[in-house]
Parts: C-alpha cells; sequence; structure tokens
C-alpha cells in the first residue's frame, strides 16, 4: 500500500466511521424513543454504547484481524486524549468547575475502572476471562446508572451528558433507515481505517501501537472533542467533563473488554511501560484539579495539553528511534 493511499483510507474512514457512529445513535435512540422505551434507558444504553462505537468497533476488528497492538493502543490513547487533548483544549477556551457529585462518584468510579484495567494488562496479556470481567463491569456501571438515576430527582453529569443525546421526534421510517445505514457504513468504515492504519505503520516502520496510540486514537475521538466544543459553547461545564469520564470508562470496560472476548491478546511491554502510566497521570491530574480546586482553569488546562503533546512527541520520537 502506497502512503497516498494508506492517508486516503484514514481520511475516509474518520469521516465515515464518525458520520455512521453518529447515524446509528440517532436512529437507534429514536426507535426505541418511538416504541415507548424511557429517555434514560435509551441514553445510558444505546447512547452510551453508541459514543464510543468508534473505538469498539475499530479496536473489536483490529483484534479479530489479530492487530491486538492497535486494539490496545486505541483503547489508551483515546483515554489520553480524551484528557489531555479535548479537555485541555476545551478549558483553554473555557474554564470549567467540576460539581461536587462528579468529584465522589464518576472520578471515584473512574480509578477503580482503571486500576481494574491496569492490573489485567499487567500480566501482558488480556484473555476471554478478563474480556468477561471487564464486561461485567461495564454492565454493573450501567446498571447502578439506571438504579441511581430512578432512585433521584437529580441526575449525574454522566447520565445527563448521555440523555442529551438521544434523539426526538424522528419517524420510524427515517429511524430504521438511518439504524441500517449506521449498522451497515460502521463495519466498512473501521475495515477502511484499520486497513489505512496498518499499512502506514508499515510504511513508517513503526508498531500498530504507534498509529493506535496516536493517529487513530485522534480520529476516534473526533466526536468528544465536538461534544465538548459545544458543551463549552453553551457553558454546560457537567455535560462536558460527564461526557469524557463516561466515554473513558466505556473504552476501559467496553472496547478492551469487547475486543478480549473476540480475541484474546499479548499487551506490548511497551504498552505497560509508558503508555498504561501515561494514561494513569493524566487522570490523576483531572482528579488532582478537580478535587482540590474543584474546576480546571486555563493554566490547568494548558498543563493538560502540553503533556498530551510531549507525549505525543515522545511516541513518535521513540518509534521513529
Amino acid at each position: 500500500m502506497s502512503l497516498t493511499a494508506a492517508l486516503v483510507y484514514l481520511a475516509v474512514g474518520f469521516v465515515l466511521l464518525v458520520w455512521s457512529a453518529d447515524r446509528l445513535v440517532a436512529g437507534a435512540s429514536a426507535l426505541a424513543r418511538n416504541f415507548g422505551v424511557s429517555a434514560l434507558v435509551v441514553g445510558i444504553t444505546i447512547v452510551g454504547f453508541g459514543t464510543s462505537a468508534p473505538e469498539m468497533v475499530v479496536s473489536a476488528l483490529a483484534s479479530l484481524e489479530g492487530n491486538p497492538a492497535l486494539a490496545v493502543g486505541n483503547a489508551l490513547g483515546s483515554n489520553i486524549a480524551n484528557i489531555g487533548l479535548i479537555l485541555g483544549l476545551t478549558c483553554l477556551v473555557y474554564p470549567m468547575s467540576v460539581e461536587n457529585s462528579t468529584c465522589y462518584r464518576e472520578i471515584p468510579l473512574l480509578a477503580a475502572v482503571t486500576v481494574l484495567a491496569a492490573v489485567l494488562m499487567l500480566g501482558g496479556s488480556l484473555s476471554r476471562p478478563d474480556g468477561l470481567i471487564l464486561i461485567a463491569g461495564l454492565v454493573l456501571f450501567l446498571a447502578v446508572m439506571l438504579y441511581r438515576a430512578r432512585r433521584t430527582q437529580t441526575l449525574d453529569p454522566a447520565t445527563r451528558a448521555l440523555l442529551n443525546e438521544v434523539s426526538e421526534d424522528m419517524s420510524n421510517r427515517a429511524a430504521v433507515a438511518w439504524t441500517v445505514v449506521g449498522l451497515l457504513v460502521l463495519p466498512a468504515s473501521a475495515q477502511l481505517l484499520v486497513n489505512g492504519a496498518i499499512g502506514l505503520a508499515v510504511i513508517m516502520g513503526v508498531s500498530e501501537s504507534v498509529i493506535g496510540l496516536t493517529i487513530v486514537a485522534l480520529g476516534t475521538s473526533l466526536p468528544e472533542l465536538a461534544a465538548a466544543m459545544a458543551s463549552a459553547l453553551r457553558k454546560e461545564d457537567d455535560l462536558c467533563i460527564g461526557n469524557i469520564l463516561g466515554s473513558n470508562l466505556f473504552n476501559l470496560l467496553g472496547v478492551l473488554g469487547i475486543a478480549a472476548l473476540i480475541h484474546p491478546m499479548a499487551i506490548e511491554p511497551l504498552l505497560i511501560q509508558r503508555d498504561l502510566p501515561v494514561m494513569i497521570l493524566t487522570f490523576l491530574m483531572l482528579a488532582g484539579m478537580a478535587l482540590f480546586a474543584g474546576r480546571v482553569g486555563r493554566l490547568s488546562a494548558a498543563v493538560l495539553l502540553a503533556t498530551y503533546i510531549l507525549y505525543q512527541v515522545v511516541v513518535f520520537r521513540t518509534a521513529l528511534g
């Protein structure tokens, strides 16, 4: 594959992947609502999975085709990009406050999930039983969100962020059409993206994990960037941070879990020695800002963004020798 072809595959794959995931979520959520399913259930389940659909499908396909480094790199890289790049850029534009409920519920939950994923990965592989553990954690997380939302009048930021994406006022015919289109285009675009990523890795002489940690992770995080910027413009701090925390939870539990269930994965030592600690570091930075300052100001955002840029430089310099 030529460099031009690889870049075209990547570009077309990214565009169609983001578009088809959005159409799938819109169609499926509208269809469920039309058949009487509550917005709460639709938001937490269909929209929750849909917002991480790009990462899930790309990682699942990469795992199925025997490219586990791309799958794991995509999951870890997306989490690093969500906090370092997306939150960093967004809070440079509009500093955000962090709700107390986020500090005492969502952040500790993401901390526990991060520790769980790290412990499973430290063995140097993710087996099918490991995948089952992660998927079970995702099911438990969704069940807790539903239970808590039904029992209280005040929804947590992660739940509100999901409900904000539920489609309204779409006919059954249009909902079915968009659902089918999404289901067909999503895997096809993911295949284009994976082929382009593998081709680019071969051309550059680097591991698939490098492309997964950088280019693919950035591309599959584009929906979160768009949602974060939109929330910032509307001054909806809680929705922006809730969306990012929820996305990171889905990446660790759903993306890694599904990929491991499809095909057990060996994990490159460098992913454990360098990239996993960086993912943990960016989370700890966000947690510290939330717990001790109660906000992510412009200075904090600049630190997050600088950390992300420095990390990208280190990844490429290490890969290119």
